[in-house]
């Protein structure tokens, strides 16, 4: 991450200030955000899922029963601390501490919901970041990409910018496209 304002520091700060500083537990933009997700996932379970940017595990207890196993990941220990409070019942759930692009875990994926992160990062850096993201999925595995469509003084990119680069890999085929009033949700397979 390029600058101070999408840090560790930035984001713990705000989790500290307020557990819930998006309001990601009771905004309706968020909920419906949520219930889009799953359901672009329709009834199928995944093998394996990877959440990056998990925040304080919303959307991670929604993907739980898709899942066998679900990593989850976020840069604010107070966030992860949330999260993995959230997601205590869940026994395939681990939630831990990091930040893409260093931390990006070993192994394979057949579901990476990458929601609400990719304004947070330079092109050159988030285009790196896809690529990994690809190479970590299976073949046939699923991208969720889903950001908000507004403008925020600590983002570096627009949610229409994000998805561009995530639209321009030849690895990723597109089979979900939907612009809500207020998020872009779409989804690829791994070709």
């Amino acid at each position: 991450m390029a600058t101070d304002t999408v840090s560790r520091e930035f984001f713990e700060e705000k989790y500290r200030a307020n557990s819930d500083p998006w309001s990601f537990a009771s905004s309706p933009y968020e909920l419906n955000r949520y219930a889009e997700v799953v359901r672009l996932l329709g009834a199928r379970t995944f093998q394996s899922g990877f959440e990056p940017g998990c925040s304080i595990g919303v959307l991670t207890e929604r993907l739980a029963s898709r899942c066998h196993h679900l990593l989850a990941m976020d840069i604010s220990p107070t966030a992860v601390a949330i999260a993995q409070m959230r997601c205590a019942q869940y026994p395939g759930v681990t939630i831990v501490e990091g930040a893409l692009p260093n931390d990006l875990p070993a192994g394979s994926f057949d579901l990476i919901v990458f929601s609400e992160i990719g304004y947070y990062f330079e092109r050159p850096i988030l285009a790196g970041i896809r690529d990994s993201l690809t190479r970590c999925l299976v073949r046939r595995g699923v991208l969720v990409g889903v950001h908000w469509l507004g403008v925020s003084a600590d983002h570096l990119l627009s949610g229409d910018e994000v998805h561009d680069i995530l639209r321009s890999s030849d690895s990723l085929r597109m089979f979900e496209s939907q612009r809500c009033n207020s998020f872009l949700l779409e989804a690829w397979e791994r070709a």
